[in-house]
């Protein structure tokens, strides 16, 4: 278990819980008159971000941040995530994007509003293709805002946060997205001048604040490096959610053949990151989550692996 987890709700270790360091907890499944959800997503809370999702290489792929009303990806669209209004998809596979329709119909039937969609701009007319099927097929339209985007675009989720989209090599027109917080800050010259004397420099028309960007969530989606890793507010979010889906030599075609990460590409990626947390997704059936840290501490320093989160190590067990 990494240094940077604590639990609220079952003590791990003897050590008390440090200040800023993020905590998870696993979900439970209420019985009785309580409705049953229909996934057992993970969840973990790292500072005041909590991240829930599942995601299994190959079967499915969903990973919601419900503070900032953000789902990056749909997987087979669990009841959890519906509620959410902006749907962030990075590419068109199917483990990725099945739930689609239904959450958007489903949001309809419980009387909210569209959902926004954001998608690469060539998936929107085949999205849009599998909307009108569905609608045919239920015998009612399904209402969606669909959002074409492209690398270095910008989409306004909440009046100060931002998804900013990022290329991809994964499949074509493959994206992925940063979550940024827009603010403004008080220029060095200005920070000892009262508050009417800064009222005064408001009316004379001059520029007391300058633009300040904090990058909190990235996801990347699946993909193997790429440029991305040279982007500062990829490499300087707060949180990076990437994949690592192959962890053994025999797997390195593998990797390479489906444009997927494999273990050997963490290193060059700890290097450049000055992510606080890494959540690494994508795992496959085949490898268990204990065999994947073995094989980490071969190629991590003790210091990067502190880093690192697995998000389905929160997942009591798999669907």
């Amino acid at each position: 278990m990494p240094p940077c987890l604590a639990s609220k709700t079952k003590k791990l270790t003897d050590h008390k819980t440090k200040p800023n360091m993020p905590v998870f907890t696993i979900p439970r499944i209420q019985q009785g008159n309580i409705k049953v959800p229909s996934h057992r997503l993970a969840k973990i809370e790292i500072d005041d971000i909590e991240i829930t999702g599942y995601s299994v290489a190959g079967e499915e792929t969903v990973v919601a941040v419900p503070q900032l009303n953000v789902c990056f990806d749909i997987g087979k669209a669990p009841d959890q995530v519906i509620s959410i209004d902006n749907l962030l998809l990075t590419h068109g596979h199917m483990d990725h994007t099945a739930g689609i329709a239904y959450y958007l119909s489903h949001r309809n039937f419980s009387g909210q509003t569209p959902g926004t969609v954001l998608a690469p701009q060539e998936l929107l007319e085949p999205i849009q293709q599998i909307i009108d099927a569905h609608g045919i097929l239920d015998g009612n339209p399904i209402p969606a805002n669909l959002v074409a985007v492209r690398p270095g675009g910008e989409y306004r989720i909440k009046p100060n946060i931002f998804a900013r989209a990022f290329a991809t090599p994964h499949s074509r027109n493959s994206v992925g997205y940063t979550l940024i917080e827009k603010r403004k800050k008080l220029k060095p010259e200005y920070t000892k001048l009262t508050g009417p004397q800064i009222v005064e420099l408001k009316k004379q028309g001059i520029e007391i604040d300058y633009p300040l960007e904090i990058p909190l969530v990235t996801y990347c989606g699946d993909t193997e490096p790429g440029d991305f890793t040279k982007l500062e507010f990829v490499m300087n979010s707060k949180i990076l959610i990437t994949e690592c889906t192959f962890y053994t030599k025999d797997h390195i075609s593998r990797a390479k053949a489906g444009k997927h990460t494999h273990l050997n590409d963490l290193p060059d990626l700890m290097r450049n990151s000055k992510n606080q947390c890494i959540v690494l997704i994508h795992i496959s059936q085949r490898t268990g989550i204990g065999f994947a840290r073995k094989m980490l501490k071969k190629v991590l320093a003790a210091e990067q692996l502190d880093r690192i989160i697995f998000l389905m190590e929160h997942n009591k067990r798999r669907r």
